[in-house]
């Protein structure tokens, strides 16, 4: 029996230690890197010429990236803010007065008692604000992924960071194109179209520098 709950203690600790370093959900579409192609086999023609059109790279060739595999250094420079406010008031009264003058000739002294009045009003009012802003700010290397029919780049990227007992993420995608391309293959996040650009984190408080009272109660009680 005792070796059953050592058994389950055990299993229960490495399924929690797994969710702890399980990797975050990410919105980035695709596959964040790729290799460059290999090139293509071919047997040159014999025509005995020195220029072969299919090998020829001029001598001061724009290295700018626009192949499958080429890398870019994407600048990220994210600063959006929106606000709402609304309001809503309404307001309502209202009176009622009744009484009896006449009932089958009973005297008026009586019917003067006979009479009723009531009233009734009601407030509403609402109010509602929100708001929101981000600024995010930084440099992550993508690679071309896939390169479209009418040139445009298909572009995706992930950066990991470990600090201490957490990992951060960075992950990058979109469709660039080559014409925005500036000096160094290096391109704004904000000239990206279809942008997907996340961080994420799989930090948690370390819960064996905090332990619970359950837990305390199972290692005090099985004999590890």
């Amino acid at each position: 029996m005792k070796k059953a709950f050592r058994t389950f203690f055990m299993l229960a600790a490495a399924a929690y230690l797994a969710g702890c370093a399980m990797t975050p959900d990410t919105i980035v579409q695709g596959p964040t890197t790729a290799r460059p192609l290999p090139p293509a086999a071919h047997q040159a023609p014999a025509n005995g010429a020195i220029f072969q059109s299919a090998s020829y790279r001029p001598m001061f060739e724009d290295r700018r990236a626009r192949f499958v595999g080429d890398i870019l250094t994407m600048t990220i420079s994210e600063k959006t803010s929106a606000a709402k406010a609304a309001g809503n008031s309404a307001s309502k009264s209202g009176s009622v007065e009744a009484g009896v003058t006449a009932l089958f000739g009973a005297p008026a002294s009586l019917l003067g008692r006979t009479s009723a009045a009531g009233s009734n009003s009601s407030d509403f009012s609402e109010k509602g604000a929100t708001s929101s802003s981000n600024n995010f700010t930084g440099t992550i290397g993508v690679t071309v992924v896939d390169v479209l029919a009418n040139g445009n780049l298909v572009v995706s990227g992930e950066k990991q960071v470990a600090f201490d007992k957490g990992t951060e993420f960075i992950r990058v995608s979109g469709i660039v194109n080559p014409d925005q391309i500036r000096p160094g293959n290096n391109i704004l996040s904000s000239q990206v179209a279809d942008a997907r650009i996340e961080y994420r984190t799989n930090s948690h408080v370390d819960p064996v520098e905090m332990m619970g009272i359950l837990t305390r109660f199972f290692l005090s009680v099985l004999p590890l």
